[in-house]
Order: structure tokens, then C-alpha cells, then sequence
């Protein structure tokens, strides 16, 4: 096929669970001859092809599927939100580039992103993947119009800490307000501030929004700590519709450069300052609405169900989304099925550290687990089954490229509708665990204030169902033997049987929730323990 492999999902191989948990992040082909490739669309040179792809991790990754009429800028603007990019080959004959990150780490957490979250370039699907190639040589007299956009990027990555300046081709904008003004066109679905919020945190620290509505449309004013961020998301975001076919983003400058917040809720909110009022916030959005469009919406392929609090109908009691689903069926509107795949493929496991204990407790954050599996041939992945596929979806969005007991884990959506538990009699060394009927489920009890406090894992942690007894320094001294560090520490003003807890990596954090969550304290009491969206 000249070269052209065949299409996959973003750097993941068709096959079993037990291949892909192997291969997440394998190159689709292992057999391919050298192909002839061009630098700038006229002059032939040879390129050694991927001969042999074994999944290593490189800081050079393979673009495939790329519309014929993509730019330089296009490719290069793919990789910017994760690093420094160090060069570019394109391959405009094959629809296909290179593209060179300055770490292999960058490249790592690029292809993680884009294993949940299909990436576009004029609305078409493209596929990335590792390259076998540990660096990108190229003729630079050959590659001439790649390597003049490439320098335009590389002056403004000398000059700030993070890249994603907006690039034309002949020239660099300079740097301009940290304040974005949005506006949201062909409205068809209704758009909240969480979303708002979970779509720019890609790009940086949103630090505050105010939405509002002016001249009948939907707007927002968007505040990054960089200026630099705000042009990254802007380069990335404008145009893009947030769900399928509609609400179109169109992103400029405000002129603004501070916004003033004075209520936290769902009009607007100062993430520095959580200790602001909730005046007289909007309604929350009506759940029949939420739920009717909440799995099959996407931007950039991100399904809204991984979104956090926002439309997905974990945050109603489970009876209202079923309601809610059913009149979406009769108003034929996308609803929410009642099915779904349930089952997740983690994969980079630490195969000598993981259990299906830790991992119920961690998955646990973002849904009622069912079933853990570890695959009994291949130690360092396993199956988990949710309680329904949205769940699934939002475990998969927050806990892919997390790191858990050292290990960047991998986490996708398994062709597999349920864990099977061993026959009877047959020892599977404590692979597989049934949880269904665990007390520790989070979300079981329909109405939980649980659902309401679905966070990313982060470096703090909510603390509850502390005992009286229990003091500051004992709560410090148990999570510090966890092996990390405790940075910070907070009771609730009114409530000591709550605490804020901050470690100092979101590893470290994740480390402690594994261990911790429904210890023992005494008097009766069983610490829980949650990602927290505070800082202290």
C-alpha cells in the first residue's frame, strides 16, 4: 500500500484486549518497506520508513490521514500545547508528517491525550503514533517552507516557558491580553462555565470566567495566568465546535486584562478565590436536557460524558437520567444509553505493585466498579467494569495518563461487555475480584452529594468523616508514611470532621487515596478520601 498503513484509532492496534494492552500505543504495521518521500511537495529523497514499529515511546511522532491542503502551521500547532516543537517533515504526496518534540516526555503525554481525544485538522480525523525513529534528520534546503514556520515557532519558544504562540507562516503575534471573549454560534445545546472550564484547562491555568448573554448569543470572558496560554487555546480552539455540528467557539483577545469576580457559581467564578459568595447564580441546567445530550457530544472527539459535573448524568439521581434518557428517546434527540461499553482496558500497569483492590479504589473516584481483572498473561494490564458506560467514559477521561506506582497508565474502552469471573474451582491467584456488592461504592445512593464532587485527580485531597480525637499532626504523620510529602493541611472552618490535604505531586496524591480511603481511624469512623478541585 506504498507506505500507507491502514486505518486505527490513535496509535492503538485492532486485536484483543490481551494484544492492545500490550500495544496501546504500537504503530499499526510491522512490515513496511521504505517509501520514497518528498520534503516540500517537488524534490524526491529517500527516508527510511517505519521498518519495524515495537511501540517504544520516541520523541518523534507519526501523523497519517492528513487533508491534502494542511499547512505547516496545522501540524506544528498539533503538537504546541504539550512542548517545544523541534522539527517538522512533512509528507504532502502521502497526506502524512513528522513531527519532533523537544522531550520524549512531551511526545508521551501528546499521544496519551490524543489516545482519548480523536484529533482534527479541517474537520477531518487524523491518526498519531510513536515513529521508530529516535530523531528527525532532515535536509533543511529540501524542507525549506517547513523549517521557516518551524523557526517562527522556535523564536517564540525562546522567548516564553510555554509555546502555543498563534503562527502564520510569515510572521509571529506578539503576545496580547491573558482574557479571552468567547462566542458561541448555532447554540443547539447548551453550553455551562465546567465546560467551559474542562475545554481551556488543556491550554493552562484558567484562573476566572464570566459567561453571559449579549444580543441573543451565549458569551464568555475567559482569564489565563499567561498571555501565552490564551493565544495557545485560541490557536487550537477557534472554530471548533464544542458538540457535533454545533456550538461553534469564535475566540479573540478581550481587551480586558484582569477580570473582576465577584460570585463563585454558575454564571461566573474565581478559581483563586474560593472563599467568594454564591450570590444569585443561574439554575443548574435541567437534567431531563443534560442527560439527553450527554453521551454523544464531542469536541475534538472528547465525549461529554468525561466532562466533570457538567453534563453528564452522573450528576443527577440515577431514576431522573433514566427519565431523562427516555424523553430524549421520544424527542429524538441523542440520549443516553442505557448500555454503553462498561469495560476498560488499563494497560502500563506496575505489575508488581498493582491489585485489583487499588485499582477499584482508584476507579472507584469516578463510578460504582463491578468487576477487576487482571490479565492473567499479561500482569501489567486488566479489565475493570463500571457500573454503566458513563462512567466508564469519565474514569477513562480523568485517571488516562495519570501515573500510578511510577507508571504512566493507559486507559481505553475494551471491546469486552463484562469482566468474566474464573469457573468455579479454577485458582486464578486472586486475578479477578467481584465488587458488586461492596459497601464502598460511591454513587450507589441516588441523590449523593458524591456526585457533585467528581474532580481530576489533583495534588489535594478532600478529607471526611474525621473523628473528634483525630488532630492536624496525626492526619499529617498517616498520609506522610504513604511515602510523599504533606505540603499543606486545612480543617473546614465549621466542620472539623473535614479537612483539605495537599501533597506535593498528584502522584503522591493518588499514592495516598489508594492507601488511605476508608481507613480505619477509630471511634467507628472510616477516613474517605476524594480529589479535591481547592488549593489550600
Amino acid at each position: 500500500m506504498d507506505g500507507i498503513v491502514t486505518d486505527v484509532a490513535v496509535g492503538v492496534k485492532r486485536g484483543s484486549d490481551e494484544l492492545l494492552s500490550g500495544s496501546v500505543l504500537n504503530s499499526p504495521n510491522s512490515n513496511m518497506s521504505s517509501m520514497v518521500v518528498t520534503a516540500n511537495g517537488n524534490d524526491n529523497k529517500k527516508f527510511k520508513a517505519e521498518d519495524k514499529m515495537d511501540g517504544a515511546p520516541s520523541r518523534v511522532l507519526h501523523i497519517r490521514k492528513l487533508p491534502g491542503e494542511v499547512t505547516e502551521t496545522e501540524v506544528i500547532a498539533l503538537g504546541l500545547p504539550f512542548g517545544k516543537v523541534t522539527n517538522i517533515l512533512m509528507l504532502k504526496g502521502k497526506n502524512q508528517a513528522f513531527l519532533e518534540l523537544a522531550t520524549e516526555e512531551a511526545a508521551i503525554t501528546m499521544v496519551n491525550y490524543y489516545s482519548a481525544v480523536t484529533p482534527h485538522l479541517r474537520n477531518q480525523p487524523i491518526y498519531i503514533q510513536y515513529s521508530n525513529h529516535k530523531e528527525l534528520k532532515t535536509d533543511n534546503t529540501l524542507n525549506q517552507r517547513a523549517q521557516a514556520v518551524l523557526q517562527a515557532v522556535t523564536a517564540v519558544q525562546t522567548t516564553t516557558p510555554i509555546s502555543g504562540t498563534t503562527v502564520s507562516e510569515s510572521a509571529v503575534t506578539p503576545a496580547q491580553s491573558p482574557v479571552l471573549r468567547i462566542i458561541i454560534d448555532n447554540m443547539y445545546y447548551p453550553v455551562t462555565l465546567d465546560v467551559l472550564h474542562q475545554i481551556f484547562s488543556k491550554f493552562g491555568a484558567v484562573l476566572k470566567i464570566i459567561t453571559f448573554t449579549k444580543n441573543n448569543q451565549f458569551q464568555a470572558l475567559l482569564q489565563y495566568g499567561d498571555p501565552v496560554n490564551a493565544q495557545q487555546a485560541k490557536l487550537a480552539l477557534d472554530g471548533q465546535n464544542i458538540y457535533n455540528a454545533c456550538c461553534t467557539l469564535r475566540i479573540d483577545f478581550s481587551k480586558l486584562v484582569n477580570l473582576n469576580v465577584k460570585y463563585n457559581n454558575d454564571k461566573s467564578r474565581d478559581y483563586t478565590r474560593p472563599d467568594l459568595p454564591s450570590g444569585d447564580g443561574q439554575p443548574a441546567l435541567d437534567p431531563a436536557i443534560a442527560a439527553a445530550f450527554a453521551k454523544e457530544t464531542s469536541l475534538l472527539g472528547l465525549p461529554v460524558a468525561a466532562v466533570p459535573g457538567a453534563l453528564s448524568p452522573l450528576a443527577i439521581p440515577n431514576a431522573a437520567a433514566a427519565a431523562a434518557a427516555a424523553a430524549a428517546g421520544r424527542v429524538g434527540m441523542p440520549g443516553v444509553s442505557a448500555g454503553g461499553n462498561t469495560v476498560l482496558l488499563v494497560s502500563n500497569l506496575n505489575e508488581e505493585m498493582v491489585t485489583p483492590q487499588s485499582l477499584f479504589t482508584l476507579f472507584g473516584v469516578y463510578g460504582d466498579v463491578q468487576r477487576v481483572k487482571i490479565l492473567y498473561n499479561k500482569k501489567d494490564s486488566a479489565l475493570i467494569q463500571m457500573a454503566d458506560g458513563n462512567q466508564s467514559q469519565l474514569a477513562m477521561s480523568h485517571l488516562n495518563g495519570q501515573k500510578m506506582y511510577g507508571k504512566i497508565i493507559r486507559v481505553t474502552l475494551s471491546k469486552h461487555q463484562t469482566v468474566q469471573l474464573p469457573r468455579e474451582g479454577l485458582d486464578d491467584q486472586g486475578l479477578t475480584k467481584d465488587f458488586g456488592n461492596s459497601p464502598l461504592h460511591r454513587f450507589k445512593k441516588p441523590g449523593s452529594k458524591n456526585f457533585q464532587n467528581i474532580f481530576p485527580p489533583s495534588a489535594t485531597l478532600h478529607l471526611s468523616n474525621i473523628p473528634p480525637s483525630v488532630a492536624e499532626d496525626d492526619l499529617r504523620t498517616l498520609f506522610a508514611n504513604t511515602g510523599g510529602t504533606v505540603k499543606a493541611f486545612k480543617f473546614f472552618q465549621r466542620d472539623h470532621k473535614m479537612a483539605l490535604l495537599q501533597m506535593s505531586t498528584v502522584e503522591e496524591a493518588i499514592q495516598a487515596l489508594i492507601d488511605l480511603h476508608n481507613y480505619n481511624l477509630g471511634e467507628n469512623h472510616h477516613l474517605r478520601v476524594s480529589f479535591s478541585k481547592s488549593t489550600i
